[in-house]
C-alpha cells in the first residue's frame, strides 16, 4: 500500500488564484493539478531540508537514501553516528556537522520540532535559523513541504524566481516585484509556489 502523502490543495486554492492572476490561471488550467511529495514526519524532513541545500534534487535524494539506510532518519540512531560516518553517505563535512548539531539539539531538548505545528510561519523560521547550517530557505522548504503551511512564497529559491520570470516574461525581477506577486496570491503563496517551480522547468508550457 502506497502511503506516500502530497501537498493538498483543491478547487478553493486554484479558484482564489485563477481570480487574482490570470496569467497563472491560464498555466494552472494547462498545466492540471501538481502531485508534489511532502514528508510529515518534521525531523527527517528538516534534516532531508540541510541535505539538499545547494545540490540538485537528484544528488540530495541519493544522500539521503544512504543517510537512510544508515540509521532510518531516526534522531536516537543519527545520534551515535561520528560526522565522519554521517559525511561519508555523500555530503559535505561542514554539512555533515550542521545535521550532527541539529542531530544533537533535539536529542538534548533544546530543538523541539513538534512545536512548530504550534508556531507561527515566522515564528518557526526565526526558532531554526538560530542552529548554525539552517537558512531562511530551509526552513520555508520544511513550511510547505513537512507542516504544509498554506502561503509560503521563498524569494531565496532561484527556481520560483524563474519561474516568476518566465510567466511573466521578466528580464530582472526586483525583490519588491516579486513581493508584489507573492501578495497576490496570498493566502495560497504555497500552491502557487508548486506551479511556479513546474513553471521554472524551460520544457514545461504554459498556455495552449
Amino acid at each position: 500500500m502506497n502511503s506516500q502523502k502530497y501537498f493538498e490543495y483543491g478547487d478553493t486554492e486554484v479558484n482564489h488564484l485563477k481570480k487574482r492572476d490570470k496569467k497563472l490561471g491560464a498555466a494552472i488550467d494547462h498545466i492540471g493539478i501538481i502531485k508534489r511529495p511532502v514528508n510529515p514526519d518534521v525531523f527527517s524532513s528538516l534534516i532531508e531540508g540541510i541535505v539538499s541545500q545547494q545540490i540538485s534534487s537528484k544528488a540530495a535524494s541519493t544522500v539521503c537514501q544512504k543517510l537512510n539506510d544508515l540509521c532510518g532518519m531516526d534522531a536516537g540512531r543519527l545520534a551515535v553516528l561520528t560526522e565522519d560516518e554521517i559525511q561519508s553517505c555523500g555530503m559535505s563535512m561542514r554539512k555533515a556537522g550542521y545535521v550532527k548539531g541539529i542531530v544533537d539539539a533535539v536529542n538534548n531538548g533544546s530543538l523541539d520540532v513538534n512545536s512548530f505545528a504550534q508556531m507561527s510561519d515566522n515564528e518557526t523560521i526565526q526558532t531554526l535559523t538560530a542552529f548554525k547550517g539552517v537558512g531562511v530557505w530551509t526552513a520555508e522548504m520544511l513550511l510547505i513541504f513537512s507542516l504544509m503551511r498554506p502561503n509560503v512564497v521563498s524569494y531565496g529559491d532561484l527556481a520560483i524566481r524563474r519561474g516568476m520570470m518566465r510567466l511573466y516574461n521578466l528580464k530582472e525581477l526586483s525583490k519588491d516585484r516579486f513581493e508584489r506577486y507573492a501578495k497576490r496570491y496570498s493566502p495560497y503563496g504555497s500552491v502557487a509556489s508548486l506551479y511556479l517551480w513546474h513553471i521554472s522547468n524551460p520544457a514545461t508550457t504554459i498556455s495552449k
